[in-house]
């Protein structure tokens, strides 16, 4: 390793209290693959993330005295003691380069929908094993005082008065620390517009929708269809406030935007009826090109589409798409791109699958044939291991070198790409 240094491996006990471990060195895991992590392959915790413990795992880690990884569920200098991993939930910006190590108990639940980044201690702080790949500072929570956003929302409210889609983004802000949210009361970057209530996709990792399993959504789902004056009035609000504003219809609290498009087309209309400045997005699945085309012609700016494989297969396993086809997606972007239109794909990464051989070579054909204009790093939140047994054979891959090597190759091979994490404005 030359003159990298191991980095010490932390626990946490029952009662949730997490300390280093001398003698062992943190893990990381990447499908089958486990690794030691070191000073070099990771970065000091970032600003915002959050540590968790395991419940029902038991962690791995690496003996340096003895060089070989152990599973480890008692406390060796305290026998009696329990051990569980942690997980870092790296603040946003960061991919995860390796997933905690750990093992599942027989009777262990599925985890809830968070990224499980690995995480040790070096020189007096945590470290963990993620990727910059955006240092804007639109969702530090730095910059976000809660007097601050207090005020933004009584402003709003003698502003917007009555306006449902004002109302909502309150309890996003306020009782689900929506970042997003808490950026229109502050009048920073971008602005969120859920509108939708339903959705033609059943993902796996769902922030706003699980049904039939053990898994509790983060977030209540938009329960209204806020009519094309609430969500004009929103917007401009914003956008003219805010130098370089992006407004976006997409969001973690609703379904798919291209199924509330009977309201979100002549809402951009009004927009652009009263300025034409602004980025007006959309994120989505892209499952509906017909009616994607419509939100291009109204004056629609640009997409984000979100996949976890270029390849179908594996894109049909996580989405479980309903009433579109992967070819639908494909379509979508090349509408976009073929009006001129700013297309980046919302990249869900898991480190033991998208950093293997043939999710790497795919996404290089898929450029080569589909020229978008960025890449957005984002983490898969959704239990690992779980997420690994539903890609099948691919999630036990042998990984390329890491999620450093497939951001170097993408950036190698297509220098016009843009990467990072956030919508741009235009």
């Amino acid at each position: 390793m030359g003159s990298e240094q191991l980095i010490t491996a932390v626990v946490a006990n029952e009662q949730g209290e997490i300390f280093d471990l001398e003698g062992y060195a943190a893990v990381g895991m990447a499908g089958e693959s486990l690794f030691p992590l070191t000073d070099a392959g990771t970065m000091e915790l970032p600003f915002g993330s959050e540590l968790m413990r395991l419940p029902d795992r038991v962690p791995i880690l690496y003996d340096m005295e003895n060089g070989r990884f152990e599973m480890l569920d008692k406390n060796p200098f305290q026998p009696d003691e329990d051990l569980f991993p942690v997980a870092a939930f790296n603040s946003p910006g960061h991919v995860v380069s390796s997933v905690c190590a750990y093992r599942e108990e027989g009777h262990a639940k599925i985890l809830p929908l968070f990224s499980y980044g690995a995480v040790g201690w070096h020189d007096a702080g945590f470290r963990s094993a993620a990727i910059l790949v955006d240092a804007e500072p639109r969702q530090d929570l730095r910059f976000m005082k809660q007097a601050d956003i207090l005020q933004g929302i009584d402003r709003m409210r003698n502003q917007l008065p009555g306006n449902r889609l004002r109302q909502h983004l309150e309890t996003c802000a306020l009782e689900y620390s929506c970042p997003a949210g808490k950026n229109f009361f502050l009048g920073r970057f971008e602005a969120p517009l859920p509108t939708a209530k339903a959705c033609n996709a059943a993902c796996l990792g769902c922030l706003s929708l699980q049904t039939g399993r053990d898994l509790p959504c983060s977030q209540v789902r938009i329960g209204f269809t806020p009519d094309p004056e609430e969500i004009a009035g929103v917007a401009l609000e914003h956008i003219n406030r805010v130098e370089r504003s992006v407004v976006s219809f997409g969001q973690g609290c609703e379904g798919d935007p291209l199924l509330a498009a009977a309201v979100i087309e002549p809402a951009i209309r009004l927009i652009r009826a009263r300025t034409d400045q602004g980025t007006i997005n959309m994120n989505t699945n892209g499952g509906l090109p017909a009616v994607l085309k419509n939100l291009l012609d109204a004056g629609l700016d640009s997409i984000r589409i979100s996949m976890n494989s270029v390849r179908e297969e594996a894109y049909q396993a996580y989405f479980n798409p309903r009433g579109y086809v992967f070819a639908d997606v494909l379509k979508s972007i090349d509408l976009a791109l073929s009006k001129g239109r700013h297309v980046a794909i919302n990249y869900l990464n898991m480190p033991g699958f998208t950093d293997t051989k043939g999710e790497l070579e795919s996404l290089v054909a898929f450029i080569e044939d589909h020229p978008i204009h960025m890449s957005q790093w984002r983490n898969l939140n959704f239990d690992p291991i779980r997420y690994w047994q539903a890609m099948g054979q691919d999630g036990r891959e042998a990984p390329v070198k890491g999620m450093q090597t497939v951001i170097d190759t993408i950036r190698e091979q297509f220098p016009g790409v843009r990467h990072g994490y956030f919508n741009p404005p235009k």
